[in-house]
């Protein structure tokens, strides 16, 4: 059964401002770099949004995280010789060598899914997508038919949603009014924002494993996928090995999921999503490349943070800003050598990035054998690793 209408529905999550960084100032983004270190092989077909589909039962999509969070799968890609090979994520240990750097996205989840009623007393959902002002944000609403400008979300005794205006591109900007802290609210209130294809209620035990081990900054609206799959014994044993780690920040927004409607990818816009580099961490990347050791990419979010701030030699600036970079064959990649990734969504811009790295006819031969040898997908699914 083709799982793509309903696993693409729009996903709506919070994001709150990103901490200041060490050495941090605004930086040009470069939405196109005109350099490279590598590029994967430019491919005939992988140009169009229908090239991105694919067959998934519904029953491969992971409704819950594996007990183990590295116990899960991990299709290995390796671009220089088109073979697959199936292991574990715990392997990822002895693939690392000594001196690569394992860069994370230290984002972390809002609980920003706030469930109320109308003045009706019929249901409401409103998702926060963006803060806008001490207690205004961007977000999300269902029904959104009724839930116009003027109309009240009662969310909780000491919370409720006013919606403000309708934004251009279809969004609601409200205004929390409590007598607490707002980040407070949200937090008492709100719901682990799970993602639609999740067919069930989130549970007290997604607040800790829909979150990376690493999540320290609070601000997106999904979790950076990729790293669920990490604990803390498989990073304290890569440290001792010596493997360098460096950290980014990238506030996942609703744009980065939302479907790609055209068939022609170039006519598709992403939402602005918020980055934090800071100056310790440019220099941990930029001294590992130059000592000739590998830069690991783990998840689309921190692929996207690097290609943004990456100058025409490939070396990380530091800073902050906000990207809108769109990733897609073929793209002249210039900071990132390996890629840990999820399995993404068909039709989807993550899908695409992933393409444009290993190659579009290697990365869909990748899926039809995860899909034929009984991978789990999506968020809570299992690991990709392109080498």
């Amino acid at each position: 059964m083709r799982s793509t209408a309903r696993a693409t529905q729009s996903l709506a999550r919070a994001s709150q401002s990103s901490a200041a960084a060490d050495s941090v100032s605004p930086i040009p983004l470069q939405p196109s770099p005109p350099a490279r270190v590598y590029v994967a092989r430019v491919q005939s077909i992988g140009t169009r949004t229908s090239d991105y589909d694919f067959e998934l039962a519904d029953d491969r999509i992971a409704q819950r995280p594996l007990e183990r969070r590295d116990a899960s799968r991990l299709l290995i890609v390796d671009r220089s010789t088109g073979t697959l090979e199936h292991g574990v994520f715990s392997d990822l240990e002895r693939l690392v060598a000594p001196g690569d750097v394992l860069v994370v996205n230290r984002s972390a989840v809002v609980r920003a899914r706030l469930l109320g009623t109308r003045d009706s007393g019929a249901p409401a959902e409103v998702m926060l997508l963006r803060p806008r002002g001490p207690t205004t944000f961007e977000a999300m609403v269902s029904p959104g038919a009724k839930l116009r400008p003027g109309r009240r979300v009662t969310i909780g005794d000491d919370l409720s949603v006013d919606i403000l205006e309708t934004t251009g591109r279809g969004t609601r900007l409200v205004k929390l009014t409590t007598s607490m802290d707002v980040d407070a609210a949200i937090a008492r209130y709100g719901h682990v924002p799970l993602p639609p294809y999740i067919d069930r209620a989130d549970e007290p035990a997604d607040a800790e494993r829909y979150q990376t081990v690493f999540a320290r900054e609070p601000g997106s609206v999904a979790a950076p996928t990729a790293g669920l799959h990490f604990t803390e014994a498989l990073l304290d044993r890569m440290t001792r090995a010596g493997v360098r780690r460096a950290e980014v920040v990238l506030h996942v927004g609703a744009g980065t999921f939302k479907p790609v409607a055209s068939d022609d990818p170039a006519t598709h816009v992403m939402h602005e999503e918020s980055f934090v580099v800071s100056g310790a961490d440019a220099a941990a990347i930029n001294g590992a490349r130059a000592a000739g050791s590998k830069v690991w990419a783990v998840g689309t979010t921190t692929v996207r943070t690097l290609e943004s701030v990456a100058d025409d030699a490939g070396r990380i600036r530091a800073g902050a800003g906000e990207t809108t970079i769109f990733i897609r064959p073929p793209h002249p990649f210039r900071a990132v050598d390996r890629l840990i990734t999820n399995f993404h969504l068909p039709r989807s811009t993550l899908l695409m990035l992933v393409a444009a790295f290993a190659g579009y006819d290697l990365t869909m031969r990748a899926y039809r054998e995860a899909v034929a040898s009984g991978y789990r997908f999506y968020s809570y699914g299992d690991a990709m690793l392109i080498i």
